[in-house]
């Protein structure tokens, strides 16, 4: 067994927390070329009934990354699957908190896997989904 598996419980939650700066949305525009007009037209997003502009989906997944790469207390660990489901629409400048409960600790296989979820500051969820990781 890995030595920081055991460092890991089921049941445990780990939270981070996120915020959609304008320099996050305007680097994954400017690295993905994504100018979807539901990304980029306040106008068009409004006349979808939308409150304003829509982030990209990817940049949850990237705050993800970000949790499994920065926020557990291993390392040495590796993405082997994730899910998201997304449940509504997240804007620029929104202040997200990432809750992350370990669902289960696979020591033979060193792999970890947990059930999250994207809460705004009124507890309301936005996406939520699976994630697996390998202990490598």
């Amino acid at each position: 067994m890995q030595e920081g598996i055991k460092n890991i419980k089921e049941g445990t939650i780990f939270r981070s927390e996120y915020c959609v700066t304008e320099e996050i949305y305007n680097g994954f525009i400017i690295l993905f070329g994504d100018k979807n007009p539901l990304h980029t037209d306040e106008n068009f997003a409004k006349d979808k009934n939308f409150s304003g502009k829509v982030m990209h989906g990817a940049i949850l997944t990237g705050f993800l990354s970000h949790f499994v790469g920065e926020c557990l207390p291993l390392k040495n660990v590796i993405v082997h699957s994730y899910t998201i489901n997304y449940l509504a629409p997240v804007y620029l400048n929104n202040r997200l908190y990432l809750e992350a409960s370990v669902t289960g600790v696979f020591e033979s296989v060193n792999s970890v896997e947990f059930k999250y979820r994207f809460i705004n500051p009124d507890k309301k969820t936005l996406a939520k989904g699976e994630i697996s990781i390998g202990i490598i």
